[in-house]
């Protein structure tokens, strides 16, 4: 039986907020790395899958170690991206809802700098940035960190390429004696050499929940399908999965694009998220997201790190990811908190060689999904086509003569029979397009 937060050392106030959020029982590597911080003095490196709470794990106490009666910046976060950093913000933000005079500030890229510089002119104790705002700040000397005592690098398997060319120049800023946490979901080589170049030689390594990504809860299944039925097949997947809320990964933008505009034209709620959009857009439509207004969001890699949505029952890889890492980010979406969920990868015959290589190296187990039967599909795309006429708009730019002469054609019909010779009409205009579609593949 786990520890309770007040046997970790947690005070009064920060208890008090947990209770109010229904955070009663500290997780694996929250119960490993809150006395640590409390109590030692060390750099150290945590690990831990995503979804397994550690945010709460150095944000808890950081939180506590904060002199609010000292009106300098504490403690810097860095992240890879602005949703992740407002997701961190809030998070704190809830932690320490009854620390009187506690000071939290958002410092992220992607949006006007201005309102930021303003921000930290003012007491702040802890700021939760991305890399280059964060160096974009201190050439403006916009923010002071020579008397910060914490560095904490969050999702620091995300940010290897950011944090090379910018760490030094970070920590050029900090006291010589300050403390770095470096927390990830991986350990790959150039992590490693990470910690070797910037933390301690003394570092603390702790880790929970590594044994395999299967222990969050998640089914890790994959099914192969035809590249010319490889929309359909999903698209009954996310039909069978109505009223749910899920993330389809793509590998690029322009997938992205595609596949949200084939899931709008079907009438699935969705919404498409890449680096490409505007900030402003891309906030919109994950609020969209997070309350529940759209149930499917399809997602680059990146734009999507930092999602923490409750109830998320499903991903799916709509193409494999380039590497464990991003496996490990993508699945991760689901079954956050201890729920279960489910994280389906759609393959090619070909790239089924793949499978074996991801159980080994991250020690799941991959189950085959069972592709719905070709009339099963032909069913659902009717079912689709059924919902494109019900939620079309009446279009009110076409003439009154028109609409009368086109009920003159169909007036000696009743419902039944306008219906049966619609759904005949399409499944031989489907029928026609499918043929053409593999006559052109065929020429190929």
């Amino acid at each position: 039986m786990s520890k309770p937060f007040s046997a970790l050392g947690i005070s009064a106030p920060i208890l008090k907020a947990l209770g109010e959020l229904n955070i009663v029982e500290p997780t694996e590597i929250q119960q490993k790395t809150i006395p640590l911080l409390l109590s030692e003095t060390h750099d150290l490196v945590g690990l831990a899958k995503t979804g397994t709470g550690k945010t709460a794990a150095f944000g808890l106490p950081l939180l506590q170690l904060i002199d609010t009666n000292s009106p300098i910046v504490q403690a810097v976060i860095l992240v890879p991206t602005r949703e992740l950093g407002h997701q961190i913000f809030r998070n704190l933000e809830d932690f320490s809802k009854h620390i009187p005079n506690i000071s939290i500030a958002a410092t992220c890229g992607g949006i006007p700098i201005k309102p930021q510089v303003e921000r930290l002119a003012q007491p702040t104790h802890i700021v939760v940035a991305t890399p280059g705002r964060l160096i974009d700040l201190i050439q403006r000397k916009a923010i002071d960190l020579k008397q910060t005592s914490f560095l904490v690098l969050d999702e620091a398997d995300e940010m290897v390429s950011i944090l090379k060319e910018s760490l030094d120049e970070i920590v050029a800023e900090l006291p010589k004696k300050h403390r770095t946490l470096l927390f990830s979901a991986t350990l790959p080589g150039t992590i490693k050499q990470l910690i070797q170049n910037y933390l301690n030689k003394n570092v603390v390594q702790v880790s929970a929940n590594m044994e395999t990504v299967g222990n969050q809860g998640i089914d890790h299944e994959y099914i192969v399908v035809d590249p010319i039925e490889k929309l359909d097949v999903l698209m009954h997947f996310l039909n069978s999965r109505d009223g749910e809320r899920g993330i389809i990964f793509c590998k690029t933008k322009a997938a992205v694009n595609k596949l949200a505009k084939n899931l709008a034209i079907n009438r699935f709620s969705s919404g498409a998220l890449h680096g490409s959009l505007s900030q402003g857009i891309r906030d919109r439509i994950m609020e969209q997201f997070r309350e529940g207004h759209i149930n499917i969001l399809v997602a680059t890699d990146l734009a999507a790190r930092g999602i923490d949505v409750k109830e998320i029952a499903y991903v799916v890889n709509y193409h494999l990811p380039d590497t464990y890492e991003n496996y490990v980010h993508r699945s991760g979406r689901t079954a956050r908190a201890g729920a279960k969920g489910l994280s389906l990868t759609v393959l090619q015959e070909e790239e089924t060689v793949e499978i074996p290589e991801f159980e080994k190296e991250l020690g799941i187990k991959f189950t085959q999904f069972q592709k719905p039967s070709v009339v099963s599909l032909e069913e659902n795309n009717t079912l689709l086509w059924a919902k494109q006429i019900f939620k079309t708009k009446p279009n009110h730019d076409i003439s009154n003569d028109l609409k009368t002469k086109v009920k003159t054609v169909f007036h000696h019909l009743t419902k039944d029979e306008l219906i049966e010779k619609l759904m005949a009409n399409y499944v031989l205009q489907n029928k026609v397009e499918i043929t053409e579609k593999r006559v052109k593949k065929f020429k190929k």
